[in-house]
Order: C-alpha cells, then sequence, then structure tokens
C-alpha cells in the first residue's frame, strides 16, 4: 500500500537533483539551452569543424552561423548586432573597440602567417622597396591592411607613397589576377590558391606582423549570457583538439567548405598554427601595442589614447581558463 507515494518521493528526489543539477550547471557556466549566432570563415579552420560536427548543437545550445568574407565584415556583423561572438584578427578586434564597437576577446583561436604581399607572376616588381606610386589592393580593418602598412615602414614608405585600393580579400585576388593592380595584401586560402594556380609571388612576409586569430564577443551578450559564451569558448577547445589529431580530414573540410582544391588547403594550414595558448593574455597584447602606432598614424581611430584604452580593455581570459580546465 505503500508503493505509490514511494514511488512519489523518489521521482520528486530525482526532479531535485536534476533541478540543483541544472542549477549548478548555469552557474558554472556549463552550455544551456539558447541561441548562439556566430561567424564561421574560411580564415578560421576551427569555426567550420563546429559547425560541421554540429559541436554547439551537441552541447545543448543552439547555433545560427552567418558566413564572415574578412574581419572587417565580422566586426559589421557583431557591431549591428547580427551576431553575437566572431571571429577576427587581434588587430581587426582591437582597432573596432577603439572605435567604440562594444566587444571583448574572449579566446584565441591560431597564430596564422595568414596575409603575405603577393604580386603576379610576370610582375617585374622584386622588393617592397619598388611598391612605391603603384596600385595595392588591401581590405581596410583587417592584417592584411595593417601587414602592408607594416611592410611598407620597413622600406620608409606610408599608405601615403601608395594607392591602396580597398577590396575585400577575394576580390583583390581577382584585381591581382586581372592586372588591375599591382599588388595584393592577400589572405588564405586565397592567397595560396592565386599562387598554385596562377603562379603568383610572395613578395613580402614576414609572420610577426600577424596579430593572432582571435574570439570576440558583443560585451552585453557577455554580461547577460555567459553560459552561451562558455559553450561557445568549450566547442572551440574541443575542435582543436578535434583538427590537431585529425590534419587530413581538417584539410578536406577547409577544401570542402573554400571550394579550393586540397592543396591549396594544405598550404593554408601549413601557415596556421593551431596549437597555441587560447587563454588571450600578453602575447596578444605585445603584438597589438606594436599596431597600436599605426592604426594612429594611419587615422583609423580618434587618438593614441582611445586606442591604449582599448587595448587596456580588450581580453576577458576566463572563458578560455575555464574551457582549458
Amino acid at each position: 500500500m505503500r508503493r505509490p507515494s514511494i514511488v512519489l518521493a523518489a521521482v520528486a528526489a530525482t526532479v531535485v537533483t536534476l533541478l540543483s543539477g541544472c542549477a549548478e550547471g548555469e552557474k558554472s557556466g556549463a552550455a544551456g539551452a539558447g541561441e548562439v549566432r556566430l561567424d564561421y570563415a574560411y580564415y578560421n579552420p576551427l569555426s567550420l569543424v563546429i559547425r560541421d560536427q554540429h559541436l554547439l548543437e551537441k552541447s545543448g545550445a543552439k547555433a545560427t552561423w552567418v558566413f564572415s568574407a574578412g574581419s572587417n565584415k565580422a566586426n559589421e556583423s557583431l557591431r549591428a548586432n547580427a551576431i553575437d561572438v566572431n571571429s577576427t584578427a587581434g588587430s581587426a578586434a582591437l582597432l573596432a573597440k577603439a572605435n567604440g564597437t562594444p566587444l571583448q576577446s574572449i579566446s584565441v583561436y591560431s597564430k596564422p602567417e595568414w596575409t603575405a604581399l603577393v604580386v603576379a607572376k610576370d610582375s617585374p616588381i622584386t622588393s617592397v622597396a619598388e611598391l612605391k606610386g603603384k596600385k595595392i589592393a588591401a581590405t581596410k580593418g583587417t592584417d592584411a591592411y595593417f601587414t602592408l602598412l607594416q611592410a611598407l615602414q620597413t622600406a620608409g614608405l606610408t599608405a601615403k607613397d601608395v594607392e591602396v585600393t580597398n577590396l575585400q580579400h577575394a576580390d583583390g585576388k581577382t584585381a591581382l589576377e586581372r592586372g588591375d593592380v599591382d599588388a595584393w595584401a592577400g589572405l588564405d586560402p586565397y592567397m595560396a590558391q592565386t599562387r598554385q594556380e596562377q603562379g603568383s609571388r610572395l613578395l613580402y612576409r614576414n609572420a610577426n606582423f600577424q596579430t593572432y586569430g582571435v574570439l570576440n564577443a558583443r560585451t552585453d551578450f557577455v554580461a547577460q549570457h555567459p553560459d552561451r559564451v562558455q559553450a561557445v569558448v568549450n566547442a572551440y577547445e574541443q575542435a582543436r583538439v578535434w583538427a590537431l589529431e585529425h590534419p587530413n580530414e581538417l584539410a578536406q573540410l577547409l577544401a570542402t567548405e573554400s571550394k579550393t582544391s586540397l592543396d591549396v588547403a594544405r598550404e593554408t594550414l601549413e601557415r596556421t598554427v593551431l596549437k597555441v595558448d587560447p587563454v588571450p593574455g600578453e602575447a596578444q597584447r605585445a603584438v597589438l601595442t606594436s599596431v597600436v602606432p599605426i592604426i594612429v598614424a594611419d587615422g583609423d581611430v580618434r587618438s593614441k589614447e582611445a586606442a591604449e584604452t582599448a587595448l587596456g580593455a580588450l581580453f576577458e581570459p576566463k572563458f578560455a581558463q575555464q574551457a582549458l580546465r
């Protein structure tokens, strides 16, 4: 006669346990039900893995994906509240924050050498100094553009000594191949593609000018939905582990998504270091400190103080720290 009450008691106890577990999970930043709008990009191979393997959905979140053609487009989407989390170069995140976009860098997804100065196969140009007076395609607000500016400095030149044509990365590749510009501040995988398929030459390379690949989230989203932010960063760490263990599959995924050859994807990944500390901090601060005077001199920010203030408030490391635990 007591069996129904025993069963009800057991069910009640189970419900209490489940609810307690849910509450504890929310406090600890575990993934909960809820939408996360984020970008994917060919320059960010880990985003392709997360999207392809539905890692966010498996964690209990709902993912809505938006394609980013470059860091500038990723920041436009974040600024317009079209997405909650984006992936950019560190320099692009700094520039956006300095100009009023409310964002924080929450994780580091790669240390790529994803850009270089590129000229056509038959170009007579053999040095950066010879770019003086030439027309150069570049996507402003991205690592490619800031690498161009730093490369010009090595030859005693500035942006005023060349004609910069502001084109999105893929369009810059096309302009170079058509002969519409003399050089292009390239971005992989398009850079690897034009080198392999058109014989284009990498005129100038400097990995030290690259400012890491970083994840950024709107500050209001970080404050209101830390569990969802944690879910994204956790998924990136899952994707990193898989990518490092499956380089051939990663190359095939990049080739398929970007509609390039497997050899192009492999060359791109050869220049992309994924085994990095995901916690944003001193390494990123150091490289971005060298970028501050460049974006100030180019007139990309209001003042040096605005850029330095933005850099001081850019990083939020707690999510990546938690993911590593």
